[in-house]
C-alpha cells in the first residue's frame, strides 16, 4: 500500500465521493461542494483518474445505464477504502507535525 500513497488531492476527493454510488458528474459536483469551490475537476482529469482508480481496483463500476450515453455509476472497493484510510492517516500524521511547530514556535 506504501507505493501508492501520497495520493493526489483529486484521487483523494474521488474517493471520498464514491463511498456511496455516483457517476461522473455527481463526483464533480461533490468535490466541488466538499471543498467549496476551491477544487474543481474537469472532465479530462476526472475520466483519467477514474480509468486508473478502475486499474488499480480501488473503484469498481456500480451500475451502467445503457440508455443514457453509457451514464455509469461508481463505487470504492475494499482495497480503494485501505487506500483511502492509508492516505487519512499519512495526512492525520503531518497535521500532529505541524502541531508540534506551533507548540514550539518555530
Amino acid at each position: 500500500m506504501e507505493k501508492n500513497i501520497p495520493l493526489t488531492e483529486s484521487l483523494f476527493y474521488i474517493l471520498l465521493a464514491v463511498r456511496k454510488p455516483n457517476h461522473g458528474y455527481g463526483i464533480i459536483q461533490e468535490v466541488s461542494a466538499l471543498t467549496g469551490g476551491r477544487v474543481v475537476l474537469g472532465a479530462g482529469t476526472l475520466y483519467g483518474a477514474i480509468q486508473a482508480l478502475v486499474k488499480k481496483q480501488w473503484i469498481a463500476i456500480y451500475s451502467e445505464d445503457t440508455d443514457s450515453r453509457k451514464k455509469k455509476e461508481y463505487l470504492i472497493t475494499k482495497a480503494g477504502a485501505e487506500a483511502f484510510r492509508a492516505e487519512k492517516a499519512r495526512l492525520e500524521e503531518l497535521l500532529r507535525n505541524a502541531a508540534l511547530m506551533e507548540e514550539n514556535r518555530f
